[in-house]
């Protein structure tokens, strides 16, 4: 049996509201922008490249939020002591190379399970939060929303043309 990327129910970006359900309703909606992009795909048709010799694929764009997701929120805000996921010295960039549709199931499991781990680990943080890091300095989660919005926003335009070269689908 082959597997397919399964439909999202995608909620409308919230219009109104306080700062924090702002960030979490336009964070969710992007979040859920990149699975519909991805709705209804094999794991072949999530791995084709657009065009030579760019390396984005729908699934190694999956891979690669999975990764950012983990980065900026578990390991910077929350300070957990996890492995960072996708990437390694020889390859910092594996997350958008290394992609294997056999594993397309599996990478989206991974991708819901952050963004499950996420969501309850910010929960209770104040968007005035600051993390330190040499590289980056200081910031806080408010930033980190922020920039995640950004993200997403950036790929899922990626996301766009991806699709759309592999079936013609287009569409918000």
């Amino acid at each position: 049996m082959v597997w397919i990327a399964p439909e999202v129910t995608r909620t409308q970006e919230p219009v109104i509201g306080d700062e924090r359900a702002m960030l979490d309703g336009w964070l969710d909606w992007h979040r859920m922008t990149l699975l519909t992009k991805c709705a209804g795909l094999t794991g072949e048709q999530l791995v084709e490249r657009s065009v030579p010799p760019s390396t984005l694929s729908l699934l190694g764009l999956v891979r690669h939020m999975t990764y950012v997701e983990r980065v900026w929120f578990r390991l910077r805000v929350l300070g957990e002591q996890v492995a960072v996921l996708h990437s390694t010295p020889e390859d910092p960039d594996a997350d958008l190379h290394d992609t294997d549709p056999a594993r397309a199931e599996a990478e989206f499991a991974a991708f819901h399970e952050e963004i499950d781990l996420v969501r309850a680990g910010v929960k209770a943080k104040s968007l005035d939060d600051t993390f330190t890091t040499e590289r980056d300095g200081t910031r806080s989660l408010r930033w980190v929303y922020l920039h995640m919005i950004e993200e997403y926003a950036r790929h899922n335009g990626h996301a766009d043309l991806l699709r759309e070269r592999v079936d013609g689908v287009t569409g918000d």
